[in-house]
């Protein structure tokens, strides 16, 4: 599958984990959005990222370099290492998804703690 398919997937997995893990303690709607729309930008994503790559196996290093090298078409507002940086994640996350959920659930799980 193509690096942009993964990260289409993965931005999608990623954004509704962030929105999971945020459901309590309950909180207003407005709230509740912010805190996911903070977790979910590139500039998070590309943290997030830096955080992984210490543990991510040979396979998954590859995925990222890949997902990395499709990164096309960056916003005005970011840095194009940034987008690729997210990008990246993101294609990771969708490898491992379609892949291999464990594995996902544990490098989710290091994100948020």
């Amino acid at each position: 599958m193509s690096p942009a398919f993964l990260a289409y997937i993965g931005d999608a997995v990623y954004e509704l984990y962030v929105r999971t893990c945020y459901l309590l303690p309950p909180r207003k709607v407005g709230v509740y959005h912010n805190q996911v729309v903070a977790q979910v930008r590139a500039e998070t994503q590309a943290k997030a990222l830096q955080k992984l790559t210490p543990l991510l196996t040979t396979v998954e290093q590859d995925i990222v370099r890949r997902g990395r090298n499709a990164a096309t078409g960056c916003p005005r507002r970011l840095k194009p290492e940034i987008y690729q940086q997210a990008t990246s994640l993101e294609t990771l996350i969708g490898y491992l998804y379609l892949r291999d959920t464990e594995r996902l659930s544990e490098l989710l799980n290091i994100l948020i703690t």
